[in-house]
């Protein structure tokens, strides 16, 4: 599999998490405390996709570099509010928050070793 290929693969990967997770916002419970939640998570969790998505069109090493931080950043705080929804059990398919949950920790650490790489490489 060449870079692009690969790189396209994973950008499909980052928009059905995207879809999984504004999904699963959609089915917590109404309150507003839930709003919170909602809204934090599915900012975070769509956002890695958005930015994967720009790093694969920057124009320079360093600008895809940045992006690539912004999406394990995003990564990071979506995995957080993953494992609050978890703790409150608001989430009645516990097997879905957990696929989810796999996904962006899979996701995390392809960005993290894809940046090392680039990093180590000059």
């Amino acid at each position: 599999m060449t870079n692009k290929e690969f790189g396209k693969s994973l950008e499909k990967r980052t928009k059905a998490l995207a879809v999984k997770i504004i999904k699963l916002s959609a089915s917590l419970p109404e309150s507003v405390e839930s709003r919170v939640i909602r809204n934090q998570l599915t900012k975070s969790g769509s956002s890695i996709g958005a930015n994967y998505f720009e790093a694969n069109k920057s124009r320079s090493k360093k600008d895809f570099l940045n992006k690539l931080k912004i999406s394990e950043s995003e990564a990071n705080e979506t995995l957080f509010w993953l494992a609050v929804l978890e703790e409150l059990s608001w989430v009645k398919e516990t097997k879905e928050l957990e696929d989810i949950s796999k996904e962006v920790k899979e996701l995390l650490a392809i960005f993290i070793s894809v940046g090392n790489k680039l990093r180590s490489n000059g």
